[in-house]
């Protein structure tokens, strides 16, 4: 088997892999026709209206995350997720009811995004970790960068079906459809084969676990640059379903079918960038201020493009290194941290990604609305640009790296001066040692 799908050997993660694939096109779906319900028939095609609501339902994160962070890292992942599946797939048969029925109202949808929101964000960290119980550590990167390609995979069918959908059945129905698609991933988590899940060793409970995740991550400054990089990038610059539905609808004059085909473009760059990163075995934190900087150049072009077509062309090469930045990151944070720590470091990390949506959604589609869809777009790739670079400048400053570039891969080298790079271990190491002591210390307390 290619190293690409090197995971899928596995049978549990293919049983993930598949029903996963099928939530995902559902939540895509869901998606594109949430978003286009409140700008052409529940407002005057009003980008606030879409902004808030996308705050609404990432607005959670904020809040929820470290909580449930923590429950990752005590429970069982299979059980808790076959939980939040079907609450998830109960928000989108309410709201579809209610559509299909005719009774929809704008608060309605507000209503079922927070609630849609609640039950992410304790599937999050739970879903992000459940992978290293599917495969051994040493096909961790391969298996979340295969878990970014079914999203994106997901993402190049569901919104062209959501349109057409759309087009000839009404945003009702797809949010029926999506229901059942939670059905899919019900069934692979338990249709399992219990004996091959690789078990992590659960935490132990106790006062101050978030707090500990907290002082984990701030002995990890790798972390904290990647957590910066990406909460800033996420927060201005991927607001893609706002951005698009309102260039679409108002920059461009289309309908629904066009305003999914958009979506559907951008998946093959973010597909493409998944498969490459599905065969880098060691993710690097100057790939993720790379990926970061080069989105912003892809999203600077994509807001001066002149016509629908053109502005297409470009969501391939904004989606590959949207991906690529968030695939990298996903898999440097997951495999540099200690199993015992994993859940809430990644809780904590999709608090920083998500949980600025909230704020930047709304930030957006003001902009949208009162100085254009173009500058809503703009926004976000001088976001990605300015903090590309100052992660870079503070990194190469913190370490006293030296930079060197070639013209073949690697481009870009970094060197450590050696008595640095053995200060540097020396730090990891204790700061790793301090931390087993006191889980050490916590367990062994009655």
């Amino acid at each position: 088997m290619s190293s690409t799908f090197a995971s899928l050997r596995f049978f549990n993660y293919r049983l993930w892999f598949a029903g996963a694939l099928v939530s995902n096109v559902g939540t895509w779906m869901q998606r594109v026709a949430q978003d286009w319900l409140v700008l052409t028939v529940l407002t005057p095609e009003s980008g606030v209206a879409v902004g808030i609501t996308t705050a609404l339902q990432f607005a959670p994160f904020l809040f929820l995350s470290a909580w449930a962070g923590v429950l990752a890292d005590r429970v069982d992942h299979r059980k808790l997720l076959i939980w939040t599946q079907v609450g998830q797939g109960a928000m989108g048969l309410g709201l579809g009811l209610l559509t299909v029925m005719g009774h929809v109202e704008l608060w309605h949808v507000y209503a079922f995004a927070l609630g849609l929101g609640v039950v992410s964000a304790i599937d999050g960290p739970a879903r992000q970790t459940f992978v290293s119980d599917l495969v051994p550590s040493g096909s961790l990167p391969n298996a979340v960068a295969l878990n970014s390609a079914s999203f994106n995979a997901a993402r190049l069918i569901g919104p062209a079906v959501a349109g057409l959908l759309i087009a000839a059945v009404g945003t009702g129905w797809v949010f029926l459809i999506n229901a059942a698609t939670f059905g899919a991933t019900i069934f692979a988590l338990t249709a399992m084969r219990l004996g091959e899940l690789h078990h992590q060793e659960r935490a132990a409970r106790g006062r101050g676990q978030v707090r500990e995740g907290i002082r984990y991550i701030r002995r990890r400054p790798d972390i904290v640059v990647i957590m910066v990089v990406v909460g800033v990038v996420a927060a201005l610059g991927l607001n893609f379903q706002l951005t698009s539905a309102m260039m679409a609808a108002t920059e461009f004059g289309r309908g629904p079918g066009e305003y999914g085909i958009l979506g559907s473009i951008t998946a093959i760059g973010s597909l493409t960038g998944a498969l490459l990163a599905a065969r880098r075995k060691r993710p690097r934190l100057r790939l993720v201020v790379g990926a970061a900087f080069a989105f912003g150049v892809a999203a600077g072009l994509m807001a001066i493009a002149p016509s629908y077509w053109l502005y297409a062309l470009s969501c391939i090469p904004v989606g590959f290194t949207a991906l690529t930045m968030i695939t990298s990151a996903n898999a440097a944070v997951q495999t540099t941290t200690t199993p015992l720590m994993r859940g809430r470091v990644m809780a904590l990390y999709m608090m920083i990604f998500l949980g600025g949506t909230p704020i930047g959604s709304p930030i957006v589609g003001w902009i949208g609305e009162h100085w254009g869809p173009r500058w809503s777009i703009g926004v976000g790739a001088i976001a990605a640009l300015a903090v590309s670079l100052a992660a870079a400048a503070w990194v190469v400053r913190d370490a006293r790296l030296t930079l060197s570039y070639q013209l073949s891969r690697p481009f870009v080298r970094v060197r450590y001066p050696t008595a640095v790079e053995e200060e540097r271990e020396r730090r990891a190491q204790a700061a790793e040692d301090i931390l087993a002591q006191q889980l050490e210390d916590r367990s062994a307390q009655p």
